[in-house]
């Protein structure tokens, strides 16, 4: 067995490991494996930048030093590696998904944080993708729907309740009648979000057919908005 010669004098770093993984973890932990890859990977993730961290698979089986300490044989120590990943995703302590990349699958980890729920939701959803260049520290990037975008410089500023009317609306009305209508109220100058929202109930009471194009007046746009909206259109 290798001897250890202590920590040196001075300011060392350190590491953070939450307080609920001595009392809500640690005890129930009882594979050694599945114990050295959590720790592991408070470690590791600590090494990271970027407001939302995760660790890919590769991260684990490239620290040689730390898979050899897993088993007496290569073999053996990528077989306890992987087992103990599985167990700590399997408990809830990491979050795992497989995505595709240009070398091909990639499996990444995240710790099970509301920042690590919310990546791990992005990515499954389509909104989030990781930097491809691995030169550069491992950060996310927001993909955000087209409409959002749309919005933002058609509209207004993207406020978290507004983004969430226009998820709920992609649910409701195709995507080309969001981008339409958008299209349609900048074009008659009325700039609002309830606006939009008439132009697309109307299109869906009535049946859009060709739909408004953007020649229609702001006159005859208002005729045809329902009742209860044309309080929010002014001339």
């Amino acid at each position: 067995m290798k001897g250890f010669p202590g920590f040196p004098d001075g300011k060392l770093r350190t590491t953070i490991v939450p307080n609920l993984f001595f009392s809500d973890l640690l005890p129930h932990i009882d594979n050694i494996a599945e114990l050295k890859v959590t720790l592991y990977a408070f470690w590791a993730m600590g090494q990271k930048d970027g407001k939302v961290r995760y660790l890919r698979l590769t991260d684990f089986l490239n620290d040689t030093e730390f898979v050899k300490g897993l088993g007496a044989t290569t073999a053996i120590a990528t077989e306890a590696l992987m087992d103990g990943i599985e167990r700590a995703v399997a408990r809830g302590t990491f979050l795992h998904v497989n995505i595709e990349s240009a070398d091909g699958k990639m499996d990444l980890y995240f710790f099970n944080t509301e920042k690590g729920r919310a990546a791990f939701e992005g990515i499954t959803k389509g909104e989030w993708r990781p930097n491809p260049d691995e030169d550069e520290p491992i950060t996310l990037l927001v993909e955000r729907p087209n409409i959002f975008i749309l919005y933002e410089q058609n509209i207004g500023p993207l406020t978290p309740m507004v983004a969430d009317e226009l998820r709920d609306a992609e649910q409701t009305y195709p995507v080309r009648w969001i981008e339409e209508a958008i299209e349609t109220a900048v074009a008659n100058n009325v700039r609002k979000w309830r606006y939009i929202i008439a132009i697309l109930e109307r299109w869906r009471q009535e049946g859009k057919k060709d739909g408004i194009g953007r020649r229609d007046t702001q006159k005859e746009l208002r005729q045809s908005v329902p009742d209860e909206y044309r309080d929010i259109i002014k001339r």
